[in-house]
């Protein structure tokens, strides 16, 4: 079974179209038809299918060996002080990025989706969030860092300061404990916020650190943070595609408000985006490191940046290319390790294509 991008954009599960019969009224937002408690018929089930790609992705950050990590860090000579300076930022920006991302959930977008198989995924989502928010705690307990440090990035960092800002900037609508969506321009704003938490927050500003601390394990350098990172990134791919079909489902079903004008904003918004994290990059290498600089990280935003824009049906903007093909290889987290025994032995998912997981 495998999950695949169709024609007009959106991910259709194995299995065709959504289920005909009881379920056609049910709708993502806005239902008054049916009990939310009630799951069966299941309408979209590209929903379902994600929830079980999580439960057979699941995993928890202390099966990651690292103690050749910590020898590594303690090891004055092992990694450069570029090396250390990466690291640190994105263990500050994702340590904070991974709480926001859970709020978010919890606090406004659950309450907001009616439909009971979408409510499914996004506990489940939820529950990966506090397993990545535990990651960063697990990270740094282990390597012996600074929490004030690195917890406080988010205030301290002008950088990341101004990242963790524009997302709260972007999605504080549905922070609005009053807000609802029973009007045309409420779902838009709705909309607007799901781009900024789903394609800005979770398809852009993570991605860039993936692509920085995945370059250091495949130099075989801190490779239990690496495998967290994989772990994590795996998590996201999944959380990516709901989302964007998220979007996609509440416009097909609200037409109205795909204007001209809302979408050159999220446009803007995206471009605003990249901006902040070419910032982020330049700040995080400004040396540079073996094979990776800011120039490279910048190139790979904007590519990434483009097929966010094109998966929620806008133009992209960059037209660039991607200067990490090796991506494809050390993301496809086709195996798992027996960390007891060091073995490895096939996993047992592998739901996504690499098309879908960038």
């Amino acid at each position: 079974m495998s999950i695949k991008e169709n024609g007009n954009g959106n991910h259709g599960t194995v299995g065709g179209n959504p289920a005909k019969g009881a379920g056609d009224h049910k709708r993502i937002i806005n239902c008054s038809v049916t009990d939310p408690n009630k799951i069966l018929p299941i309408k979209y089930k590209w929903a379902r299918e994600y929830y079980k790609v999580g439960v057979a992705n699941n995993w928890v950050p202390d099966e990651v060996n690292m103690q050749k990590d910590v020898e590594m860090w303690r090891d004055a000579s092992a990694l450069s002080e570029g090396e250390r300076r990466m690291i640190i930022y994105n263990l500050g920006f994702f340590s904070t990025a991974e709480s926001l991302t859970a709020n978010n959930i919890v606090l406004s977008i659950y309450r907001h989706i009616t439909n009971p198989e979408c409510r499914q995924y996004l506990l489940r989502q939820a529950f990966e969030e506090a397993i990545h928010t535990d990651t960063f705690i697990y990270c740094c307990d282990t390597l012996g860092l600074d929490p004030d440090e690195v917890y406080n990035m988010y205030i301290n960092n002008p950088a990341i300061k101004e990242k963790d800002d524009f997302v709260v900037r972007l999605t504080k609508s549905v922070l609005d404990p009053g807000f609802t969506t029973d009007t045309e321009d409420r779902i838009r704003s709705f909309v607007h916020d799901l781009v900024g938490f789903y394609v800005i927050m979770e398809g852009i500003f993570f991605y860039a650190g993936f692509a920085m601390i995945l370059s250091l394990l495949r130099q075989n350098k801190m490779t239990g943070l690496g495998e967290q990172f994989q772990f994590i990134l795996r998590d996201e791919s999944v959380h990516l595609a709901f989302g964007i079909d998220l979007i996609n489902t509440i416009v097909d079903e609200n037409p109205g408000i795909w204007t001209d004008e809302f979408k050159a904003l999220l446009v803007d918004n995206v471009e605003k985006a990249v901006e902040l994290e070419m910032t982020y990059t330049r700040d995080c290498l400004p040396e540079g490191i073996l094979g990776l600089n800011s120039g490279l990280v910048g190139e790979y935003v904007r590519y990434i940046a483009d097929r966010r824009l094109e998966r929620i049906r806008l133009e992209k903007v960059y037209d660039a290319k991607n200067p990490f093909p090796w991506m494809s290889e050390i993301i496809d987290l086709r195996k798992e390790k027996n960390f007891f025994e060091t073995r490895v032995t096939e996993y047992r998912s592998g739901m996504l294509s690499w098309d879908e997981r960038t």
